[in-house]
């Protein structure tokens, strides 16, 4: 699609300068032709606006004027996503329920609903409007989804689930997978029912093969706005707090609370029965141990306030093989001392 400079500043609310121009699409500044439209977030590539061959860069107020085509933005990283948005294509290509897919008798599935091929919906199950099914999912029976969801294909929503409206989930996600708890007997391991369920509330987005366990008894709960990476394991009862972001191969154990707000970097490790309050940071490849108070920033495993840890690998590391070389010296001069004043170790 081709859409007026004009037109999509008239969009996104903001102002241009330079002359009107039709843009065709979103590209980096190394990247973009004379159709396209740019971005300057990080000040870092600067320099490339000399070069650019972008018709138009998104860009503050500061950069503006080094650009003879600029739409300026108070949020640049915001309004790029915005802009992205006019260009984006989504994907599919049906409408309405597909003959090859099957939707149980007494499932209630909205007239603007879409169910793709091969797609499972069952017993009971509530599908809102504006929903789409791909091919390969399976809604369990009495599972209710809300409206303009997107179930993309090979995901699987078990039965007796709330998914609330605008939740995304991409390719192999699984809700609703019994959560991980054996009671320990003289026979082995006695596999105990997680009768539970899962609540996801509205515009939650999960990512690729990410895993979200039924609770034992009661729900495990992920809170509205939350974004969640792919690869990612939550186990069953936790309660993931509005806002969060958790990212890929992140592990959280059962029972664990996790505030508002909370930022659970890449390969992130919760035990179970913790919380983590409101607004904490924990770093890539971080171990917690305990419960984080609300607004730390921790990292490293075990998890230490991020300062202190920052130091001690920035710092100090980089250190450790000359240490090393003075330590082993001074060892070598005290046991000459040590032998020249016929003292034993002994």
């Amino acid at each position: 699609m081709t859409i007026k400079l004009s037109a999509l500043a008239e969009e996104l609310g903001l102002e241009y300068t330079g002359a009107d121009r039709d843009i065709a699409g979103v590209n980096t500044l190394e990247k973009a032709g004379p159709d396209d439209l740019s971005f300057l977030v990080n000040p870092k590539y600067l320099h490339q606006l000399e070069t650019t061959k972008a018709g138009c860069v998104l860009t503050s107020g500061s950069y503006a004027a080094k650009v003879p085509c600029a739409l300026v933005s108070e949020n640049v990283y915001m309004d790029l996503a915005r802009a992205v948005n006019v260009f984006a294509h989504p994907q599919g290509c049906l409408s309405g329920v597909h003959a090859l897919a099957f939707v149980h008798p007494d499932a209630d599935v909205a007239e603007s609903a879409t169910v793709y091929p091969f797609a499972f919906v069952g017993e009971g199950a509530v599908v809102g409007p504006g929903t789409v099914i791909f091919a390969g999912s399976y809604v369990g029976e009495g599972t209710v989804i809300g409206k303009g969801c997107i179930l993309y294909p090979n995901c699987v929503v078990m039965g007796g689930l709330t998914l609330g409206d605008n939740v995304i989930l991409q390719p192999g996600a699984v809700l609703g997978g019994d959560g991980y708890g054996y009671a320990q007997t003289p026979l082995g391991h006695m596999k105990i029912p997680q009768i539970g369920t899962v609540a996801v509330e509205d515009d939650v987005e999960i990512g690729s093969n990410t895993a979200i366990d039924r609770a034992a008894l009661d729900t495990t709960r992920i809170r509205r706005g939350t974004k969640i990476d792919n690869l990612v394991q939550i186990g069953h009862n936790v309660e993931i707090g509005e806002h969060c972001l958790i990212i890929g191969q992140t592990g959280i154990g059962g029972s664990t609370v996790v505030g508002n707000g909370v930022v659970l970097a890449g390969q992130t490790g919760v035990p179970d029965n913790v919380k983590i309050g409101d607004g904490a940071m924990i770093a890539a490849q971080s171990g917690i141990l305990g419960d984080v108070e609300p607004g730390s920033k921790l990292a490293g495993s075990p998890a230490i306030p991020a300062k202190a840890y920052f130091k001690a690998v920035g710092v100090c590391t980089p250190k450790l093989p000359e240490l090393f070389k003075r330590v082993k010296k001074m060892e070598k001069e005290l046991a000459a001392l040590k032998a020249a004043a016929g003292v034993s170790d002994e």
